[in-house]
């Protein structure tokens, strides 16, 4: 019994769309639709070739990021949206510059060694002929913590603590080694420290280098740089035997102040409760090592596919759907908290967010979250539609998460979707200079697309309460 009853869920979930009513049923057949659109005439893939190739990476407040702004406006005019409009952001606007460069310095045992290395966002510059000092490893923040300030005094703090690899969803990996690089550098300095150097968030044994922000407060900054996986190793290494070795870093990154951005936002009206919207977005900006590819060219364009998909199949949503590109995800979440701010200011009615900020890798489900007396009866009736989506991948639907640029809308009561790609790529891209379109497959990207088209037209039909 248990056999054939095993039997019965895996024909469920394997089988095509057909498997899930009858031929006439209505759900089906549209879901069925918008992947047969995407995956014959879907734009998404030539608009992130354009967005990558001719605009490359997207610094918010950059020349470049204004380029994308003007890109995705034109592109969602000519989707045929009933409205398409700007909202400002300001932000700071960090320049990398031009000099990167690590290296062991006069060791008794390998003399100078060269170390991959890249500035981490809101970094401070070195001096003009660079930054030389002893270095002290740790493998956790809470580690440092520990330490008191006359060890720490004066010195690199190397932050040598790995993603772990036994947890499946890397995200899971990244978030618990994360801090590392967003709080370390922060906390180094409260103890002295000259500078800081982080192992790479990645878990591909390689020698690229993974930038991100690091994040400080009332401290002054100081360089902070993370290494490559390997160099990393070479460095943890040489200091079991040489525990005063010493350091070379060079860096000529510079905090050039405030400047503008803009969201970047098209909408097609809802039919029977206009007021009521459902978004569906990604984040614009990029960092500046590769072009922003998964990180989160992929996002955005999922994004307009949606739009695009609706108009080309002729489905005039009861509902407002939204399209909202975000500035500013990688280094402050300014174009999150602005759009949130201006719908709160104008009341609007959001019923569900959702975000793709996970990559244009193969399809998985989506996270949920919400206040918790939105997300129980939301969660129940999302669970009526996964088998629709499940014959094309989509087969998780979890509580928890969502996406970091619609995360100010919970508190607002919208319930909140994050898109879930596989992740075991993810971040062997993510902030580094093979962030590039070539690394993206189309089909996959393609998946990704319509599943969410599909999510965003059940949302729209049948409600979430």
């Amino acid at each position: 019994m248990r056999s054939l009853f095993a039997l019965l869920v895996c024909s469920l979930f394997l089988s095509g769309p057909k498997a899930f009513g009858q031929s006439g049923d209505e759900e089906v057949e549209q879901v069925a639709k918008f992947f047969d659109h995407v995956l014959t005439e879907g734009q998404c893939y030539p608009w992130l070739h354009y967005l990558c190739k001719e605009v490359g990476h997207r610094v918010a407040g950059s020349a470049a990021g204004a380029a994308a702004v003007e890109y995705s406006q034109q592109i969602l005019d000519s989707i045929g949206c009933d409205k398409v409009w700007t909202q400002e952001v300001e932000v700071r606007h960090w320049s990398r510059g031009s000099i990167e460069k690590c290296k062991v310095v006069q060791s008794n045992t390998l003399g100078d060694l060269e170390l991959s290395v890249v500035a981490l966002g809101y970094s401070a510059p070195t001096p003009n002929l660079g930054l030389k000092a002893e270095v002290i490893e740790v493998k956790s923040l809470d580690e440092l913590r520990k330490l008191p300030s006359s060890q720490v005094k004066g010195k690199f703090v190397f932050f040598n603590g790995p993603m772990d690899p036994k947890k499946i969803n890397t995200f899971h990996a990244y978030g618990a080694a994360g801090s590392q690089r967003t709080s370390g550098p922060r906390v180094a300095a409260q103890k002295g420290a000259v500078g800081a150097l982080v192992r790479s968030l990645t878990l591909k044994n390689d020698d690229v280098p993974h930038s991100g922000v690091t994040i400080f407060k009332q401290e002054k900054p100081i360089p902070a740089a993370a290494l490559g996986i390997q160099s990393a190793d070479k460095l943890s290494a040489l200091l079991a035997q040489e525990p005063k070795a010493k350091v070379l870093l060079e860096l000529n990154c510079q905090d050039l102040g405030k400047r503008k951005t803009y969201n970047v936002i098209g909408e097609i009206k809802g039919s029977v409760y206009p007021d009521e919207i459902i978004v569906v977005g990604g984040h614009l900006d990029s960092w500046d090592l590769g072009e922003g590819a998964h990180d989160d060219g992929a996002g955005c364009v999922h994004a307009m596919q949606v739009l695009h998909s609706f108009k080309a199949l002729g489905i005039r949503p009861k509902h407002t759907i939204r399209c909202v590109l975000f500035a500013n995800e990688e280094s402050g979440l300014a174009g999150g908290r602005k759009y949130a701010a201006e719908a709160e200011r104008k009341g609007e009615k959001h019923i569900a967010a959702i975000e793709s900020d996970g990559g244009g890798h193969a399809p998985r489900g989506f996270a949920m979250d919400a206040l918790p007396h939105v997300l129980k009866p939301a969660y129940a009736k999302a669970q009526n539609w996964r088998s629709l989506v499940a014959p094309y991948g989509f087969y998780e639907l979890t509580t928890g998460g969502s996406g970091a640029d619609i995360s100010p809308l919970k508190k607002l009561g919208v319930v909140l979707f994050g898109f879930r790609p596989d992740s075991q790529r993810y971040f062997d891209y993510h902030h580094s200079r093979t962030d590039v379109f070539e690394n993206v497959h189309r089909r996959e990207l393609e998946l990704g697309a319509a599943g969410i088209a599909a999510w965003v037209y059940l949302i729209d039909k049948y409600g979430l309460q």
